[in-house]
């Protein structure tokens, strides 16, 4: 049918009628982003339960589990198309973590379980199961009035002894006969295992003077040994060098059943020697244990999670805002990490940034272009989450994506601006395009009218946080991005990263300016233009 004038004329007003009442709604639908929804989510995402969502862990599973359950509550797109054929918010892939693939002890034919029931003192590589004898060393010291080694024979074998040194009734140390303790904590272990080594023995291993506080003990150990595990995509297909004094930490029940002997007869031993100064040592029956403790490439399954909202008539080209939603999990003394900022505002601003604009959707103003929110994982390990989609398998094709808006720490302030909350630092919107530099202003001038710090935007600075947020990985591929962040304070990367420090006011307002500068970018008619190539 061909328009009259009049007719053409009417279409272009209709058109122009509806995009100036969507632009009237945004501030409707950005203010439907709030401080207390903000909170209702972060106090999930942040608890204790979700152990610091770790990559890879059963924490960082369930925050995965929380988030699609939230898009798909929304109604937003799955766009992972699984190898069944299947849709899903998972995208799933596989990390190589630096680990033990294969550790225990075994005694007869009873493995026992490492972690649990002892732990390696460091990263004890021992690739082939190793089988010997095990001798009781009393507590594996040597000295002028006292020798735990002159009637035995430790060549060859393994030696298991107690942890520090015996004490008379008056709680003075027998052996120093000093308040300085020469045979206690890691350098009295060292020097043992360097004694029993010089006389010939394989492996060693020391009975924890701690026994109702052994399982707290092996996992702090555990956390610690595991900031050592390298992640990457590829496994090397190498070991570690094998340990030469492969040394670990028993509890009294394990080191009970390692000798044959009941847990009532050991703490015997112990006693007799705290009351009489004689050692023990040699007075139990050698007997035999096998020992593997190998260190490789373990296989770690992680998860981004992909929500699609698809727009109306530029629906072809796809904006993403993206956060990370993993953290580091749990330290050596046991202390939950649990990230509220880093990068637990990041992920609840996807979760309300969605809803505003799943909103939007249903009440007839969708997005002229496509939204694709994302939460990554894998951000601490070195960007891998979002390198994986945008190096490996973006569900939308590179080309076809218009920028990234990505939030990454914006709920606390730093001393440089404390007490005044009002600002968010702006890295890198310049960086490739001009036009998405000037809409993120003009949103912050028109709705927010914070100060925009872009000190972190200057090539000079040492922080170097362009590189450091998984923007970048979009950026390399010369897609403009925006990287809103407040800065680091005194919790970053420590247990104190909590919720109640995060100042839910100024969060709020941040979320608001990247739905405006969201909302324009996906509606304005001309895709915006890569027209810089600032480093």
């Amino acid at each position: 049918m061909k328009l009259t004038p009049i007719l053409f004329y009417c279409l272009l007003l209709t058109i122009h009628c509806q995009l100036l009442s969507a632009q009237d709604k945004s501030t409707e639908y950005a203010n439907s982003i709030t401080a207390e929804d903000l909170k209702k989510h972060l106090t999930i995402i942040a608890s204790d339960s979700l152990e610091g969502r770790d990559t890879g862990s059963e924490g960082s599973r369930k925050a995965a589990d929380y988030i699609s359950r939230h898009f798909f509550d929304l109604g937003l797109q799955a766009p992972v198309t699984t190898s069944e054929g299947a849709k899903s918010f998972y995208q799933n892939f596989t990390l190589y973590k630096k680990g033990w693939k294969d550790a225990y002890v075994k005694i007869g034919n009873k493995k026992k379980e490492f972690f649990k029931d002892y732990y390696p003192n460091g990263l004890v590589n021992v690739p082939e199961e190793q089988s010997m004898n095990i001798v009781f060393a009393g507590y594996g010291i040597e000295s002028e009035n006292y020798d735990d080694f002159k009637n035995i024979d430790v060549k060859d074998k393994a030696v298991i002894f107690f942890e520090g040194e015996p004490k008379d009734k008056k709680g003075n140390l027998r052996i120093s006969k000093t308040e300085k303790p020469l045979w206690n904590e890691a350098l009295g272990f060292t020097k043992k295992i360097n004694l029993a080594k010089n006389k010939g023995a394989k492996y060693f291993f020391m009975i924890s003077d701690s026994e109702k506080e052994f399982s707290s003990l092996a996992s702090e150990r555990k956390a610690v040994l595991s900031r050592f595990n390298r992640v990457a995509f590829q496994s090397t297909n190498s070991q570690d060098r094998p340990t030469d004094k492969p040394s670990f930490v028993v509890s009294s029940q394990m080191a009970a059943e390692m000798l044959g002997i009941s847990l009532r007869k050991l703490s015997k031993l112990k006693k007799k020697i705290t009351k009489k100064g004689i050692t023990t040592a040699g007075s139990i029956t050698e007997s035999t244990i096998s020992i593997k403790s190998e260190r490789g490439d373990v296989p770690m399954e992680a998860t981004n999670v992909l929500g699609f909202l698809e727009g109306t008539d530029k629906k072809d080209e796809v904006l993403v805002i993206s956060a990370h939603y993993d953290h580091v999990g749990i330290d050596g003394n046991g202390n939950i990490h649990n990230g509220a900022d880093d990068d637990g505002s990041g992920t609840c601003a996807i979760l309300e940034l969605a809803e505003a604009f799943s909103q939007a959707k249903r009440d007839g103003f969708a997005p002229r272009r496509s939204i694709l929110f994302m939460t990554v994982t894998g951000e601490e390990k070195g960007l891998l989450g979002s390198q994986y989609y945008t190096d490996k398998n973006p569900v939308i094709p590179l080309e076809k994506t218009v920028c990234d808006l990505n939030i990454d720490m914006i709920g606390r302030i730093d001393k440089e601006h404390s007490p005044k909350q009002e600002y968010v630092y702006l890295i890198g919107s310049d960086k490739l395009s001009s036009e998405l530099h000037k809409i993120s202003e003009e949103a912050n001038k028109k709705y927010v009218n914070f100060d925009l710090d872009y000190t972190y935007n200057d090539p000079k600075d040492p922080n170097r946080f362009y590189y450091r947020s998984d923007h970048y990985n979009f950026a390399k591929h010369k897609i403009p991005v925006v990287f809103y962040f407040t800065g680091v304070h005194e919790d970053y990367h420590k247990p104190g990263d909590d919720v109640e420090k995060i100042l839910f006011p100024k969060y709020q307002q941040i979320v608001r300016l990247v739905f405006h500068t969201a909302w324009e970018v996906a509606n304005r008619d001309e895709r915006i233009k890569v027209d810089s190539n600032k480093q």
